[in-house]
């Protein structure tokens, strides 16, 4: 048989580089860049080798699993969905319907069948307990774009393919191809920002791999990006440094907004944040005065304990030099797939906090429970307590605070059950496993990240390889569930005749004839009007590299929906952390050792882990220490430390970095694969420890309950056990 190519969207993370995939047979054999894919233009990174390696993944389920006293045993997809759909309807019915939660994992963001089946599913399983990895990393974003422009799905992009001027916050794009910003072969796209003469600041508590490339790179302690950025606004209000622009006009609420950063000025600033006023100043000044700027964070300024503030004042920020909607600063892309126009029309463009948790009170943002808040809902007796749990694609063990805690309470549930194809941290607590197909072995089409991308583009990957015998893909899985679910919570017997006629006959419509719908119905199809051209899914198969859409273009009043059309500098949530800001930086207190994440090009989430490609070479868990530190605490490279905070402490093998601010350490995210249960070879060689059993699940962001991973107080001393290298 002659080897075909196939091509492909890589869904490791959310650059989206094109690839051209080798077949032979059943067999994936090369993987490489696409230089025709209008996005990524041949753009590749190492991850893209693991799509082949969990393809080959022996330790890949493939049929469901249901727990059999210690262990798992195989079971029919009858079976397995049948019993799902009934003890989690059973729960409902004793319970009541918040006594069932659900959990839905960053990889979800990455599949047609999660993210079409979650509308049908949401309805089936109407649960204020809904949690997701959003709330450990992203809300604070899309909470900005509530609070500015009445959509959570409408988040500024930055144009950084024609900026002038790019000032990166708490963001490693180099690393991870953009986050809320689907940007791949960034190196590539920095080094073009310099050539013609722009500009790019990093601020952030490490020389990472993006503050490599930059004209400037300011060091700042962890937790302090709020102080920097107010700052950089009141400079921009007290100097009078805006420009004109179609979205300034639409602001109210300026005056209020000066009053409410008055305060807060780089002269007022200057000793908490460490950084001298004069260079604030300045840094606003050049920013300002930029004939294109673009402010960006992300990671870094969200799990922080002031990350909405944070998220709020970089696209205020923005706005008020003139920077939103126009070419070189934020802008809005137009996917073929408006998810936010549907989110309009369906009346649900997001909302702040409507409800709090059964048990603290903490807010629950958008709908959703703060995952860090899960494992009390779960151990804490009482009236909405959570008996039932089904995860979708997710590890939170591992990606939550105080996963230990978390594992030891799923142990605890009536009922849990996975949609995984591994036998992770989390699943091995579960009932019933249900393993979907890999993205290699079915169609697919970015429908949230063409929402985030730099550029306008649209690619529809088609399958590469078939699955196997009785493999069944994301939304077979959860569309099937949901429909037996709701047969179990229908009192009249037409209607579960109806629902099971539906499930029978198979007529509820796939992921492809969803995916033409929304094409068509979208800003450059047809609207289903015979008479005008359009894209539809076909044009997209006949064009496998993909389509270029072109650059992005203003479209502030088309996306904009807040009342009257208006943007409000001064709404009361943001008010309040402004003086809790104020509150904060006059208690502070610099010292001590803070802890911060970091991540590499080779790993993404928890799963890839389980890879060579992720493991093999220099041990990638380490703590990284700033020579002094160590030095003065006595400890060496190659020493095993131990690292202790206010909830847990960890043994780990010392690295020393001289790209850190001192007394600020670093720690990967994703690790420890250990404990008994698991089917994960390659990472339980590589076990590594998880970072974020140091973090106090019990502090959280106060506007939307986000976790805050971000300048942990930690404390480091020699381990107990292992020798110990003494620096020099």
């Amino acid at each position: 048989m002659a080897v075909r190519v196939v091509h492909k969207t890589c869904n490791l993370c959310e650059a989206m580089c094109g690839l051209r995939i080798a077949v032979d047979g059943d067999q994936v054999g090369r993987i490489e860049g696409d230089p025709e894919d209008p996005l990524s233009r041949g753009a590749l990174c190492p991850k893209a080798i693991a799509l082949r390696e969990i393809q080959d993944d022996p330790d890949r389920l493939k049929q469901p699993l249901r727990r059999r006293g210690g262990d798992f045993e195989e079971v029919s997809w009858e079976e397995a969905l049948a019993e799902t759909a009934e003890r989690l309807a059973a729960i409902e019915a004793h319970h009541g319907k918040d006594a069932v939660a659900t959990y839905l994992g960053n990889p979800g963001a990455h599949s047609l069948g999660v993210l079409l089946a979650l509308p049908l599913l949401a309805g089936v399983i109407d649960t204020r307990n809904r949690c997701s990895a959003s709330s450990l990393d992203q809300n604070p974003k899309h909470a900005s774009s509530i609070l500015l422009f009445g959509n959570f799905l409408n988040i500024p992009i930055p144009d950084v393919d024609r900026t002038d001027f790019l000032l990166v916050l708490g963001a490693n794009p180099v690393v991870s191809g953009g986050s809320l910003m689907s940007a791949p072969g960034m190196r590539r796209r920095l080094r073009a920002l310099r050539e013609r003469g722009g500009k790019l600041v990093v601020v952030d508590p490490r020389r990472s791999e993006t503050a490599q490339l930059a004209d400037q790179h300011l060091y700042i302690r962890p937790g302090m990006d709020g102080l920097l950025l107010a700052a950089l606004v009141h400079t921009v209000l007290d100097e009078k440094l805006g420009r004109d622009s179609a979205a300034a006009a639409s602001c109210a609420g300026r005056e209020t907004l000066a009053r409410a950063v008055a305060p807060l000025s780089p002269e007022a600033v200057e000793t908490s944040l460490g950084i001298p006023a004069g260079r604030v100043r300045a840094l606003a000044r050049a920013f300002a005065a930029a004939p294109s700027a673009v402010c960006y964070g992300r990671v870094g300024t969200c799990q922080h304990p002031f990350g909405t503030l944070c998220s709020w004042l970089i696209d205020v920020l923005n706005l008020l030099t003139g920077n939103l909607d126009r070419a070189g600063g934020a802008m809005f892309p137009k996917p073929t797939a408006d998810l936010a126009a549907v989110a309009n029309w369906r009346g649900s463009p997001g909302h702040m906090s409507r409800w709090r948790s059964r048990v603290r009170g903490a807010p629950c943002f958008n709908g959703e429970l703060p995952t860090a808040c899960l494992a009390e809902e779960i151990t804490t007796p009482g009236p909405g307590q959570v008996r039932g749990l089904l995860s979708i694609a997710g590890n939170p063990v591992l990606s939550a605070p105080s996963g230990a805690a978390l594992g030891r309470a799923l142990q605890e549930l009536e009922f849990f059950a996975a949609v995984d194809f591994y036998l992770n941290e989390t699943t091995r607590h579960a009932q019933l496993i249900l393993p979907p197909s890999w993205s290699l072995e079915h169609d697919s089409y970015e429908l949230l990240f063409h929402g985030f991308e730099v550029r306008n583009t649209a690619r529809y990957s088609p399958v590469v390889v078939p699955p196997g015998p009785g493999q069944r893909d994301d939304f077979e899985i959860l569309a099937e569930l949901a429909l037996r679910l709701a047969e179990h919570q229908q009192t009249r017997a037409w209607k579960r005749a109806a629902l099971r006629l539906l499930r029978q006959r198979s007529l509820v419509p796939g992921p492809r004839r969803i995916l033409d719908t929304l094409l068509r119905l979208g800003p450059y199809g047809d609207g289903f009007r015979p008479w005008r051209r359009g894209l539809r899914l076909a044009e997209l198969e006949a064009h496998p590299s993909g389509l270029d859409l072109g650059p992005l273009a203003p479209r502030l009043a088309e996306v904009l929906v807040t009342v009257g059309k208006q943007i409000d500098l001064a709404p009361a949530e943001i008010l309040a952390e402004l003086r809790r800001l104020q509150e904060a930086q006059g208690n502070s207190e610099p010292g001590g050792l803070v802890l911060i994440g970091r991540r590499e090009m080779r790993t993404n989430n928890s799963w890839l882990h389980n890879t060579r490609l992720a493991t093999k070479g220099r041990e990638r868990c380490t703590l990284q220490v700033h020579p002094e530190d160590a030095r003065r605490l006595g400890l060496g490279t190659g020493a095993r430390v131990r690292i202790t905070s206010r909830v847990g402490a960890l043994e780990v093998p010392l690295e020393l970095s001289s790209d850190l601010l001192p007394g600020v350490v670093s720690l990967p995210h994703g690790w420890g694969h250990h404990g008994a249960g698991l089917r994960m070879r390659i990472a339980e060689a590589h076990p590594g420890v998880s970072c974020n059993d140091l973090v106090d699940g019990g502090v959280l962001e106060p506007v939307v309950g986000n976790a805050i991973f971000n300048g942990v107080p930690v404390e480091l001393a020699a381990a107990e056990t292992g020798e110990s290298k003494q620096s020099e």
